[in-house]
């Protein structure tokens, strides 16, 4: 039987919108079961924290559970590895990190490449880091304590929560932009490193603000700058380092990705939701307790940030020769 042409090219037309037509319908009906949203470093962190800040409103508005759950160790490369391997289909996320961007360059065996195998879904929130000293030490700027270190070289330690942490990788930013000399001194967490910071065993610190903004109020430990680009709101009187050191930026951030060939339509409806949850006023009421700035992107915007995260870690870790045991 002959088709006419004009019922044929009809047809045609309509083959060739059904699968638009179901990744629409399967846009629409995301999610139909739980999610599970992989975290790297475990219960209690400010990454873990925001995780599930967010995952509660999205359970909220989609109407499935997003569950947390945490896969600690390798730096937050055992959760990546998850969720890189998980099906592609929007119910498996990942809590996406500053670390991933270092660990890019950090760690040489990797089985898989962040960049190319995780897809962006979107940007949650950055959180300064504070510049922190011990107050014997009689620095009270960054512009005199960059003076002090020069005619005290090699004197002063600095912690770190362990080697090739964001803390750490700040701090030889810091190092590099300034031609200063210090002494790395890695700790296994945050808290014994703040622990030896309050008793002067080590001078200087790159800390999380949320961290260390008790101690700071209490006058226990002195803050310098932070080290976004601007000051932050949490401690409008502490200036920038950019403010003495030209350019100098090193930012905390934590953001939602997917297996990648994730279909656009669930990314698109999932980036949606979690920027209505950043103009929350009550969900930026929480976020302005733990120091974080909301930071509402595009799945394309993040994606160009972690890029261009990864590129900036990748030469500070090489030029310092950073290494991991």
């Amino acid at each position: 039987m002959k088709i006419p042409r004009r019922r044929f090219l009809h047809l045609a037309a309509g083959a060739a919108a059904l699968p638009a037509l179901s990744r629409i319908a399967r846009a629409q009906s995301y999610p139909t079961r739980p999610v599970r949203v992989i975290e790297g470093f475990g219960g209690g962190g400010s990454p873990d924290i925001h995780a599930r800040l967010m995952s509660q409103w999205l359970s909220e508005r989609l109407g499935q559970p997003f569950v947390v759950e945490n896969r600690i160790g390798a730096g937050g490369n055992i959760a990546t590895e998850a969720v890189v391997r998980a099906a592609p289909d929007g119910y498996t996320l990942l809590v996406c990190l500053s670390a991933n961007a270092i660990n890019a360059t950090l760690y040489k065996n990797l089985n898989f490449n962040f960049i190319r195998d995780i897809a962006p879904v979107a940007d949650l929130i950055r959180v300064p880091l504070v510049m922190v000293v011990t107050p014997s030490l009689p620095a009270k700027s960054v512009a005199e304590f960059i003076a002090y270190a020069k005619a005290n070289p090699g004197t002063i330690n600095m912690a770190s929560s362990g080697n090739g942490t964001p803390l750490h990788v700040a701090g030889e930013l810091f190092k590099m932009m300034t031609g200063i000399n210090m002494v790395h001194v890695p700790y296994r967490g945050i808290a014994p490193a703040i622990s030896d910071l309050l008793s002067a065993r080590v001078q200087v610190m790159f800390a999380t603000l949320p961290s260390i903004v008790g101690y700071v109020s209490g006058g226990q430990l002195r803050a310098l700058a932070v080290t976004t680009a601007t000051r932050s709101p949490t401690l409008p009187d502490i200036p920038a380092v950019a403010e003495f050191v030209p350019g100098f930026e090193a930012v905390s951030w934590v953001g939602i990705g997917a297996p990648k060939d994730t279909p656009g339509e669930i990314v698109d409806k999932l980036n949606k939701e979690i920027n209505g949850g950043l103009a929350d006023r009550q969900i930026q009421s929480r976020l302005a307790e733990l120091g974080s700035v909301p930071a509402p992107e595009t799945p394309a915007a993040f994606g160009k940030f972690i890029a261009e995260e990864t590129e900036k870690w990748g030469k500070v870790v090489r030029a310092a020769d950073i290494t991991v045991d």
